[in-house]
Parts: C-alpha cells; sequence; structure tokens
C-alpha cells in the first residue's frame, strides 16, 4: 500500500478539536525555549486568548480550504502570536509555506510540531516531504524511522520508507524494509516483484530468478510472471529452461504471441530456423498482437536485409500484418519500406499509395512514392502523386523536383519550368538541391529553345561541380547540335571520356563534336569504340554519318539500316536509305 501525503489535509471541524486538545494539552507544561525560528515566550496564555487564538485558526482553515494560502498564512501567523506552542498549528503554518512552495520556511515549524507531539504520524509525513523537496533524503528517511518507531500501529510507512530508499538507489536499505514489511504484513506479491526489480538492477539476475520462481509458485496462473522468467533464463544463457517456462505459459495461455516471439528469439539463437519461423507466423496470426509490436519486429527485419535467409518470412510477415490490419496506415507503410529494400518496387510504391489513402501525413512516404515512381520510369504517375503531395506539402521542394522532371520526360516543357524555377527558388540555401534543379533546367530550356537560360543553368552546375557528367555530356552535345561554342563542347566531352572511357554514350557525344568539327577520322575512332560497346540506334546512325562523310557511301548505308531496325533512329533515318544521301 502507498500512503500519499494527500491524504494528511484535515477537516476543519476535526483540525479545530485537535487545535483545542493541542492547546490544554500544552497548557499544562512548561517551556524552556521557543522551537526555531519562535519569538520568546511569552506568558501561558489564558483562556480568552487560547479562544482567539482558535477562532483565528478556523478563519484561516477556510481560506486554506480555498486554497487562498496567503491569506490563511496571515491568519495562522496570528494565531501562532497568541499559541505558538500549539502542535496542530505549527503543522499547519508548514503545510502552508509548502503548498506556497517555500520548504525551508516550512521546516521549522513542521520540526516543532513533531516536537511537540511527537504521537502525529501526519506531522512526521510532513517533515518528511519537506526533507525530501529539499533532497535531503537521509533526513526524509530519519523522519519515517522516527515515525515507525514513536506512532503506534504506523507499520502501513514502511511501504513510504521503502519507496524513498528505492527513489535514491539504497537498494540494500530498500531489500531490508521489504524483509520488515513481509515480517508484519506475510508474505506479498509486490514484495516479490520490487524485489526482482531490485536484483535485476543489482545485475544480481540469480536472485532475480529465485524470487521469479516465488512469483509463480504465489501464482502459477499469472502468463506475465511465466513471460518475465523466461526472459530471465534467457538473459543467463539458459534457453532450454527458457523454453520450458513459455511452453508451460502457451498451456495456460494458447496462442499467446509474446511466448510465440519469444519461443521464435529462442529457436533462431539454437539455430532452429524453421521453428524459430514457424513461431514468429504464429504470433503475428494473434489477434491480440498489436500492430506497433509487429512494426517494430518488421523493422528489425528491415534492419538485417538484404539477407536471403530472412527475406521470404520477412514477406509473408508484412502479407500476415496487412491481412490482420488492412484499415493501418502503417501495416502498408512498413511493407512497403521492407518490399523496397528487397527490390520488389512496383508492389512497395503500391503499398505506400495504400498508406496514404489511410493516412496522408507522412512527407517521408510521399517522398517514397515519388522516388519509386521514378525508378519505376512511370513518369506520368510521377507527375501525378507529387502534384498531390504538393497539395499537402506546397514548400517541399522534392515535390516540385519530380512535378518538373516528370514534366520534362512527359515533354511538358513550359510545366517542367515553371514547376522546376519555383521549386529551385524554394531550395535557396541547399546548395545541392539547387544543383539538381539546374540540371534538369538545362534540358528543359533547351527542349524550349531557350538556349541563353539552358547555357545559364549548366553553367551555374559546373561553377559548383566541374565534372558533373550530366551536364558535360548534354551540355557538350547540345552545344554541337546547334553548332555553337564548339571547342568548349570539345573540351566538355573530352574531360569526359577521360573520366568513363568506356561510356558509349559519352563516346558518341565527344564523336559527334569532332564529326561537328569536321574532324571525321577522330569522330570515326569514338564511334567505333562506341558501337563496339553499344547497338543503340543513335550510336549506329551517327556512326553512319560518319562513314558517309568519309566517303564510305555503301558502309554508311549498312548502318544507316541497321539503325533503322532498332526504331529509334532520327526522323531522317527513311530518306538516308532511301536516297543513299546524308541529311541533317
Amino acid at each position: 500500500m502507498t500512503i500519499t501525503y494527500r491524504n494528511i489535509i484535515l477537516a476543519t471541524c476535526c483540525l479545530s478539536f485537535i487545535f483545542a486538545g493541542e492547546g490544554k494539552a500544552q497548557s499544562a507544561k512548561k517551556k524552556a525555549k521557543a522551537t526555531q525560528e519562535a519569538p520568546a515566550q511569552k506568558a501561558e496564555p489564558n483562556e480568552r486568548e487560547r479562544q482567539i487564538s482558535e477562532a483565528l485558526f478556523l478563519d484561516g482553515m477556510k481560506y486554506f480550504m480555498l486554497e487562498d494560502y496567503q491569506q490563511a498564512l496571515q491568519l495562522f501567523q496570528k494565531a501562532y502570536t497568541i499559541t505558538p506552542d500549539n502542535a496542530a498549528l505549527n503543522y499547519k503554518i508548514g503545510e502552508t509555506y509548502l503548498h506556497l512552495q517555500e520548504p525551508s520556511s516550512a521546516m521549522p515549524f513542521a520540526q516543532a510540531a513533531v516536537k511537540l507531539n511527537h504521537k502525529n504520524a501526519y506531522y512526521y509525513l510532513l517533515l518528511a516531504q519537506l526533507h525530501s523537496e529539499q533532497k535531503q533524503y537521509d533526513a526524509a528517511a530519519q523522519a519515517f524511522n522516527a515515525l515507525l518507531n514513536n506512532v503506534p500501529n504506523s507499520d502501513e510507512y514502511l511501504f513510504n520508507l521503502a519507496d524513498l530508499y528505492l527513489s535514491q538507489s539504497r537498494f540494500d536499505d530498500a531489500l531490508r524494509t521489504y524483509d520488515r514489511i513481509e515480517k508484519v504484513f506475510g508474505d506479498m506479491e509486490q514484495l516479490h516483484v520490487n524485489r526482482q526489480q531490485i536484483y535485476l538492477r543489482q545485475k544480481n539476475v540469480d536472485k532475480a530468478i529465485a524470487e521469479g520462481e516465488k512469483l509463480l509458485n504465489l501464482n502459477p496462473s499469472e502468463i506475465t510472471y511465466f513471460l518475465s522468467q523466461a526472459e530471465l533464463y534467457n538473459a543467463t544463457s539458459r534457453p532450454n529452461e527458457a523454453i520450458l517456462t513459455l511452453q508451460k505459459a502457451l498451456r495456460l495461455e494458447p496462442g499467446n504471441p509474446f511466448a510465440h516471439l519469444m519461443l521464435s528469439d529462442l529457436n533462431r539463437q539454437k539455430g532452429n530456423l524453421a521453428e524459430s519461423e514457424k513461431q514468429v507466423k504464429q504470433a503475428f496470426t494473434s489477434p491480440s498482437l498489436d500492430i506497433d509490436t509487429k512494426v517494430r519486429i518488421l523493422v528489425d527485419f528491415i534492419r538485417q536485409l538484404p539477407n536471403p535467409q530472412i527475406e521470404n518470412v520477412a514477406l509473408d510477415l508484412v502479407d500476415l500484418t496487412i491481412a490482420a490490419h488492412p484499415n493501418e496506415a502503417k501495416a502498408y507503410a512498413v511493407a512497403a519500406d521492407l518490399q523496397t529494400i528487397v527490390g520488389e518496387k512496383e508492389s512497395a510504391r503500391n503499398n505506400y499509395l495504400k498508406a496514404v489513402k489511410l493516412d496522408d501525413s507522412h512527407f517521408k512516404i510521399w517522398q517514397q512514392i515519388v522516388l519509386l515512381d521514378a525508378e519505376l520510369e512511370q513518369s506520368e504517375a510521377m507527375v501525378k502523386h507529387a502534384e498531390q503531395a504538393l497539395e499537402l506539402f506546397p514548400n517541399q521542394a522534392v515535390f516540385w523536383f519530380y512535378s518538373g522532371t516528370g514534366h520534362l520526360i512527359e515533354k511538358n516543357f513550359e510545366k517542367a519550368v515553371k514547376a522546376l524555377e519555383y521549386g529551385k527558388r524554394l531550395s535557396v540555401g541547399e546548395p545541392e538541391l539547387v544543383q539538381q534543379f539546374n540540371l534538369q533546367l538545362g534540358d528543359s530550356y533547351n527542349s524550349l529553345k531557350k538556349y541563353q537560360k539552358s547555357d545559364q543553368a549548366y553553367e551555374e552546375v559546373l561553377a559548383l561541380d566541374p565534372n558533373n557528367e550530366h551536364v558535360l555530356n548534354n551540355y557538350s552535345y547540345f552545344l554541337s547540335l546547334r553548332n555553337e561554342n564548339l571547342e568548349n563542347a570539345r573540351q566538355m566531352a573530352e574531360r569526359l571520356i577521360k573520366q568513363h572511357p568506356n561510356n558509349p554514350t559519352y563516346l558518341d557525344t565527344y564523336a559527334w563534336v569532332l564529326y561537328k568539327m569536321g574532324n571525321y577520322t577522330e569522330a570515326r575512332k569514338y564511334l567505333e569504340q562506341a558501337v563496339a560497346i553499344s547497338d543503340d540506334a543513335t550510336l549506329v546512325e551517327h556512326y553512319g554519318d560518319v562513314l558517309f562523310k568519309l566517303g564510305k557511301k555503301e558502309e554508311a548505308v549498312s548502318q544507316w539500316q541497321k539503325a533503322k531496325l532498332k526504331g529509334e533512329a532520327s526522323a531522317f533515318i527513311d530518306k538516308k536509305i532511301k536516297d543513299r544521301k546524308l541529311y541533317e
């Protein structure tokens, strides 16, 4: 049991009686000196003075009950000037100071109350509380011990003393106090629980296990004690005893999910993976295993991925979670997290979409959706989902980026520029994100033939990242198509192939710049390297163009025919083949 200090507030009428009694008792005594901080003693109050003091006290109690502690204190202090040796009055002044959050001012009055009447439990309780408020824990313990020694039938306060010791981590004192409690009140379940917690904090697992056995003997049908005991056996590397304890628990409560989870963990530790998988699935089928616990377990699986040994069971568990919690957004979200890691991107994206239908407030889930749209190369879906996210998070630049990128891929260049420019303005102060916007703006403005803005965007990227592959490739290629600043285009393309000598796209770009500069022999050399690596239609068609410029018409036509078979050649491919002539 626990006694709180709120219990010590006495009713007004009761206090009146106590007050009167205290006064009569003290009138028979002679005082050698006043209590601490009390004024010098005056002559013993007469009956009339005691009545005045009692009236002031009762008026003070009215204000005290109304929680007007300042007014109550003033009246109590007036009464105190008449009857300073009244224990109840000292107690009440101390309690009032406590309510006013002035424990140091309350202390001498509480001490006086105890000295004047050492048989009242409430006075000791106030004194103990005041010491505790001032972090004088040893003195608080002394106050409790004095209460127990001086007040008859006060054994119930042993619980308070034990709690005090426990709060100070004085574990041995707390244990001794529990022994005292047991002698008075007999064997109690809570005593074993408290002792076990202390032993665990002392890292004395053997004694904690012994207390656990006592709990099981006292409560043979309490499954939580079986689970706790199994955890202790596991902590001391006694898995077989833990398993036996859990099996007993399941006989008491078949299907208990926490018992199955522990059995799964124990069997995994012993290398029994099939049994471990069976037990965790049984736990997940239990309707009493809450969604948050399942999510925590699945997150633990996610941390272990990629791992072929656990992928299948993890995927089965997310299916079981969704089946059991079809209206929980977090069930779909954690399933999608796991599916993303194991490469099931389509399923992951669809589960994220189901999650936001149930709860659309999570920014990171929307971010995962548009990212997966991009990885799945579904630009139309990326635009749709980015714009849905922007309705919820209009100031998140990342969604403007994906919206703009999707529009760029869909060849909606005006919409792409609008979205990308807006997102870029939101990204001020984030240089890396601004770089990404400039990459896409360079491509978008080029497609709109706004070449000055396109070049400016590319130059901004190169100013911070001079070896950016995307810009070096696209910028140099677009300059070559425009026949502008070809030397700069050649330098950028040359820098790129020095870094990536086996990339067919970059080899083609460099060759095409050389082609535009009239250096057909060098262009042929790099295109031959490119087509040896890739049969991309554009590369093959470019190779045919260079051969034509070098006077190798038949070989050129042959390459154009190969390019046409790929289906991705230029709009001039049919005319080139038909007329056996170069068109640009």
